[in-house]
């Protein structure tokens, strides 16, 4: 009776390097993306992107046809977010940067890469700083990412006078900052959160009104994330040569008449010393 062979493993370092070689490289591809506003050219290998991804599979699938089809066009992934998607695809290992970690967890999400979806999280919490922390909550309420929204909160809670004054809490949509306004520890006084929300407010209808792609209702131009109702995202294909749709929509949401700690939604709350007078909107500015 012939014995069971014996699996035996080479050394992955030099397997990782060879498949490395491939990445982006036009030699042997068979597949091209445009990739992010600027459509940059990215080179890949439809079997491996298909074995390794089912978003890919079903993307590159016989429709295509054989030799090299038509330039796919993902517009809304940055390129270095998604050459990072490939890195991983292609060694399943990747290089994370603090500045386009949120981009590459969005990449992984819309794709169904659980693994690296997990490896983003990891290293978006081992990284978290004042000027992270409210586009990673951004990106928490819109995919749902609990456990991640919950360690925002309370990095906020914690440094709330410096997160209030940052770009990422002037571009956060209304139900994120609903979900920090809900919050009874944040280190602030009342007339600052008034502020800051009023701050907001304003940032926001001054992006609707200028027909800009920013401010609430989606993540920052930094991070390039559509909001909630959002255009599109990350993992949509769309033919060459399409019209962009120019980006989430980007809409005054009119806020609760309070922000007061502790206090539900349209509750009204008598304004502190030297705030707006009694009877006055929170959030006034220009009309929703």
């Amino acid at each position: 009776m012939e014995t069971p062979g014996l699996v035996v493993h080479g050394e992955a370092a030099p397997f990782s390097t060879a498949l490395r070689s491939l990445l982006n490289n036009p030699q042997y591809s068979d597949v091209c993306f445009l990739v992010g506003q600027e459509r940059q050219e990215v080179f890949a290998h439809r079997c491996l992107l298909a074995c390794r991804c089912n978003f890919f599979q079903r993307l590159l699938g016989p429709k295509l046809g054989s030799g090299m089809p038509s330039p796919v066009v993902l517009s809304t992934v940055p390129a270095e977010a998604f050459l990072a998607v490939l890195e991983f695809l292609y060694t399943n290992s990747v290089r994370l940067h603090r500045h386009s970690v949120l981009e590459v967890l969005t990449a992984a999400i819309e794709y169904g890469l659980e693994e690296l979806r997990e490896l983003c999280l990891e290293f978006v919490v081992k990284v978290l700083d004042v000027e992270l922390v409210c586009e990673a909550l951004q990106v928490a309420v819109t995919f749902g990412l609990g456990p991640l929204q919950e360690r925002c909160i309370a990095f906020i809670e914690a440094h709330s006078q410096e997160a209030l004054r940052t770009r990422g809490f002037l571009e956060l949509s209304a139900p994120a900052l609903l979900s920090l306004l809900r919050s009874d520890k944040l280190r602030v006084d009342e007339a600052e959160l008034v502020l800051a929300a009023r701050s907001w407010a304003r940032v926001g209808c001054a992006g609707a009104a200028g027909g800009r792609g920013g401010g609430p209702g989606g993540a920052g131009a930094e991070t390039g994330f559509a909001g909630p109702g959002g255009a599109e995202c990350p993992g949509r294909a769309e033919p060459a040569g399409a019209a962009h749709p120019g980006g989430a929509d980007r809409r005054c949401v009119e806020m609760p008449r309070s922000a007061k700690r502790g206090c539900g939604p349209g509750r009204p709350v008598p304004p502190p010393e030297g705030n707006p007078a009694p009877g006055a909107s929170l959030l006034s500015g220009p009309a929703l």
